[in-house]
């Protein structure tokens, strides 16, 4: 009967529109061999061989795929996990992706592990489609039974499966964490802290090394927020925590000391700023010191000023600071800037706001403005925009 279900699904695959000419003849071979009745494993079996004309693989993949797939004897469990993939509507060169990732995955029990997921994952309200797409992303973790709870303790958590699948690409890891002794406690532990289950799957996506950490971690985690100055229940507490998961204790204090040593802040300066925008603690210090001698040697900004404007550390110096600093001085000394706009006001502007605002109205008393904007935004320094 398996073998009957087995050449249904791969003349599924078959037929796909994304298989190759090559691949085709490759899947015909194997749905031929798993037509034909088997007597008895072939001792003879190459592994290696069965990777690249039946899988697809290149010899490179095939070679480094083999040394997890020696053991295998005979292709009949092959088959059957290929013709599953078949059935998932998985084309031949997807198939060819996950077999090069994740060798593995040719040895899983399709009766006793990968069938039974697929049910348990329709149960909850998957589709055939996000199903395949789950496989592709996380196939290591997919032939494992636990996977079907994970995802029904994450789906209401992140509110929907789109949402769900964005995370679980940058941390498919969440689906190897202990749902139990990790995970839960971990995200209990945010709820007491003030974070709705919007931010709570915002943190998973941003760092989702903090949802895999001991609990312990976690509260030492929101300790480190608190102690720069960032309260749970404050707005900015979710950025704070995505910012302080990177840093040790020890490396964060000193990310604080080159703060207020690079911008000369005071104690009290630092605070606010890092209330603010909690994401300064992540810039690099090669950027926030570019960033120091641009803002306070070339703008003229104090210091004290800088601490409080925050927002201003988080953009990009090359590709927005500069470029409308350089507009503004422009508009300014060609009595073009009819009000006296503070630079913090003109990078504050999205992008078409800023055209609509600072450039456009000014393409007949100065037509080349929009053009040396442009230079200036990858980084050039146009002949006009170089003040004496």
């Amino acid at each position: 009967m398996l073998r009957f279900r087995s050449c249904i699904l791969l003349t599924r695959l078959l037929s796909s529109p994304t298989a190759s000419p090559s691949q085709g003849s490759s899947l015909r071979r194997l749905l031929a061999a798993a037509a034909a009745p088997r007597i008895s494993p072939n001792p003879r079996f190459a592994v290696e061989d069965y990777l690249v004309s039946t899988c697809c693989l290149s010899r490179a993949q095939a070679l480094k795929a083999y040394a997890k797939l020696s053991h295998l004897k005979s292709p009949a469990k092959p088959d059957a996990v290929l013709a599953f993939l078949a059935g998932l509507g998985l084309s031949a060169a997807d198939v060819a992706a996950l077999v090069a990732r994740d060798p593995q995955f040719l040895c899983a029990k399709v009766e006793t592990t990968l069938s039974p997921n697929v049910a348990g994952l329709t149960s909850i309200g998957l589709s055939n489609a996000e199903i395949a797409r789950l496989v592709s992303l996380a196939p290591g973790y997919f032939r494992n039974r636990s996977v079907v709870s994970k995802l029904e303790y994450y789906l209401p958590l992140f509110g929907s499966t789109g949402d769900l699948f964005r995370a679980l690409k940058y941390a498919y890891s969440l689906l190897g964490s202990d749902l139990e002794r990790v995970v839960k406690p971990n995200v209990n532990l945010l709820a007491e802290c003030g974070l709705g289950a919007c931010d709570i799957a915002k943190l998973i996506i941003g760092a989702p090394r903090m949802f895999s950490a001991k609990p312990g971690r976690v509260l030492a985690m929101v300790a480190c927020a608190e102690g720069i100055g960032v309260p749970h229940g404050s707005g900015m507490f979710r950025q704070a925590l995505h910012a302080v998961s990177y840093l040790s204790e020890d490396k964060l204090a000193a990310k604080v000391d080159y703060l207020k040593k690079t911008f000369r802040w005071s104690d009290t300066e630092v605070r606010i700023a890092v209330f603010k925008r909690p994401v300064v603690l992540r810039r690099s210090k090669d950027t926030l010191q570019r960033m120091s001698e641009f803002l306070i040697s070339e703008v003229g900004l104090e210091p004290a000023r800088i601490a409080h404007l925050p927002v201003m550390l988080g953009l990009s110096l090359e590709g927005r600071l500069r470029p409308r600093y350089y507009v503004m001085r422009f508009l300014r000394e060609n009595g073009l800037l009819k009000r006296n706009q503070s630079y913090y006001t003109i990078v504050k502007w999205t992008e078409k706001e800023f055209l609509d605002k600072f450039i456009c109205p000014h393409k007949d008393a100065a037509p080349y403005l929009a053009e040396d904007y442009a230079s200036a935004c990858r980084g050039e320094v146009p002949a006009r925009f170089i003040f004496a």
